[in-house]
């Protein structure tokens, strides 16, 4: 076991109730892309605004043009051996809550019942009219039944289930309107610039609430909807410890930080947890 993560293991050693915030580095080993680089820099594009999807039809043809073969990687997306420890973690009582700022499932795929997807899941579809949900599958047959030359695409996969689709003309492309009102429908995952649900928001603020320290995984904490949580903890004198492949936004205000791969980094403390069970000594 490397002595890098002897800290991480201290760390867990000391406190039996974390809270846990991942963010998108958790889920490139399972073939999704990360947003940015070891400097917090963006990789791709910045995505989609809310306002830009609400505002135009136009906006929301390139969305839904990119995000049909986005789609198709996060559909067959499976856990890593991060979300696996975290769900091992959860059973054996040493986490109070996971929040992850991830829109692809895989916490809760992985088994994480304890679990906050902070800015929701592209597994559904919702009317911005009349509220009506209808699963993601429904809105790709929809999708394709109207457009079907959209099968035959391909492009470079962006984070959140976006695509870099190039040289093919989005203003061709036939969204699909709410059968029960005739409205826009937008995957239920909060936008750039939209808001986070406020009682969403509210419940995580509880769980850690009920934690004696808060480890973030693989996120830069750029966004302020992660970073807050960050900031309340400190606020309430908990230890943030972070593990993570460069800087992170708040770094000033950690006790403990890896620059490390966080499947490894959970492996060491399960690893060590394990060597420490009673029957093991």
């Amino acid at each position: 076991m490397p002595p890098m993560f002897n800290p991480l293991i201290d760390f867990f050693s000391e406190h039996e109730s974390i809270f846990v915030l991942t963010g998108a580095g958790v889920s490139t080993a399972s073939g999704i892309p990360d947003y940015r680089d070891e400097k917090g820099a963006w990789k791709h594009s910045k995505p989609m605004e809310y306002r830009d999807f609400v505002a135009t039809h136009e906006a929301r043809q390139r969305y839904w043009a990119r995000s049909f073969i986005g789609w198709q990687r996060f559909r067959h997306a499976k856990p890593n051996q991060t979300h696996v420890a975290l769900a091992r973690l959860e059973r054996v009582g040493r986490l109070a809550h996971t929040v992850t700022q991830n829109v692809d499932g895989l916490h809760q795929r992985a088994g994480s019942q304890r679990l906050t997807e902070l800015h929701g899941s592209l597994d559904s579809v919702e009317c911005l009219g009349c509220g009506a949900i209808i699963p993601r599958a429904t809105m790709q047959q929809r999708l394709q039944t109207a457009n079907p030359e959209l099968a035959y695409l391909s492009a470079r996969v962006k984070p959140d289930g976006d695509a870099d689709l190039n040289g093919y003309d989005e203003t061709d492309v036939r969204v699909p309107d709410c059968k029960a009102c005739g409205g826009r429908l937008k995957p239920r995952v909060v936008f750039f610039g939209e808001s986070v649900p406020a009682q969403r928001v509210e419940e995580c603020y509880a769980a850690l609430r009920r934690a004696d320290a808060m480890l973030v995984l693989g996120s830069s904490l750029m966004v302020y909807s992660g970073f807050r949580f960050v900031r309340e903890a400190s606020r309430l004198g908990l230890p943030v410890a972070a593990v993570n492949r460069g800087v992170t936004r708040a770094d000033e205000l950690l006790a403990l930080k890896l620059h490390a791969d966080c499947a490894a980094a959970l492996g060491a403390v399960i690893g060590a947890l394990d060597r420490a069970a009673p029957g093991n000594a």
